[in-house]
């Protein structure tokens, strides 16, 4: 079989499967070498590695990963690209296809049956619509994962690496941030898809912490305090926490700003990850 990352052969192949894309799937296929190489090269793919690709398409970069690593296991949800991958992926014998929904896979038994429980490197080509609920899954799941590099869309990518003060900084950021270090390792254009999306896009490579960088007595109220400072940006950050759900009074975030040393008028956009660990420290005190 021919690469696929040759753009007259994906054409040849939807032809021939009289494939019609799905836009409730997000499906823009990867049609550009220079970019997969860089994906595969980002990742850091070694014979070593089982690779779990989420979303394969048409198996264009499932070819790449196959040359580089030990296994890969794809997990593709729809069905009508079963009989395009099993002859696309028909020269890899180190490819397994699973015909499911990424989000109700059991990935950590999937590691332990396939990889002894040892770490995997998770490399996609990720549908916009579903990236976060992808990405939190697998951060929150506590998967054993080594790292995860996929191509999102350009300003997904640059909300998770945001800092503080910045605009593209919010509860994403923090939330990927606490689980891991983000970098951005390719901008992509829409023309190295087929079809052509109306966004740009990037290749994000999300190394995994073996402990959060700070610590925290109660990750879920931090969670609760950061969500509820950015639901609504342009209040303060106790008025936000007040009326975002968060089960605390006025006096007591006023109290913990105080006892922080922070202004009473701050807003969560100013505040690091250490300074939200230590304010809902201080709060579930």
């Amino acid at each position: 079989m021919d690469k696929l990352s040759n753009p007259q052969v994906t054409i040849e192949t939807i032809k021939k499967y009289d494939f019609a894309f799905q836009k409730k799937f997000g499906q823009n296929f990867l049609i550009d070498e220079h970019v997969l190489n860089k994906i595969i090269r980002a990742a850091g793919v070694t014979k070593e590695d089982m690779v779990l690709e989420i979303g394969p398409g048409f198996g264009t970069m499932t070819q790449y990963l196959a040359e580089s690593a030990r296994q890969v296991v794809a997990i593709e949800i729809d069905k009508a690209l079963i009989p395009v991958l099993n002859e696309t992926l028909s020269d890899y014998d180190n490819v397994t296809v699973i015909n499911d929904d990424i989000l109700k896979v059991d990935i950590k038994k999937l590691v332990d049956e396939r990889n002894g429980g040892r770490p995997v490197k998770v490399v996609a080509n990720l549908p916009y619509y579903i990236t976060t609920p992808i990405i939190m899954g697998l951060l929150e799941g506590h998967v054993p994962v080594d790292n995860i590099t996929v191509m999102v869309q350009k300003e997904v990518a640059q909300r998770m690496q945001a800092g503080p003060g910045t605009k593209d900084y919010g509860a994403l950021s923090l939330a990927v941030q606490y689980y891991a270090k983000p970098y951005i390792a390719a901008n992509v254009p829409p023309n190295c898809f087929i079809p052509r999306p109306n966004v740009g896009s990037a290749v994000i490579r999300l190394d995994l912490f073996d402990k959060p960088p700070v610590e925290v007595i109660d990750e879920k109220l931090m969670f609760q305090i950061i969500r509820a400072s950015f639901n609504q940006r342009r209040k303060t950050l106790q008025n936000s926490v007040v009326n975002g759900g968060v089960p605390v009074t006025k006096d007591q975030v006023v109290a913990a700003l105080n006892e922080m040393g922070l202004s009473e008028t701050i807003r969560g956009e100013a505040l690091t990850l250490a300074e939200f660990a230590k304010l809902s420290d201080c709060l579930s005190a």
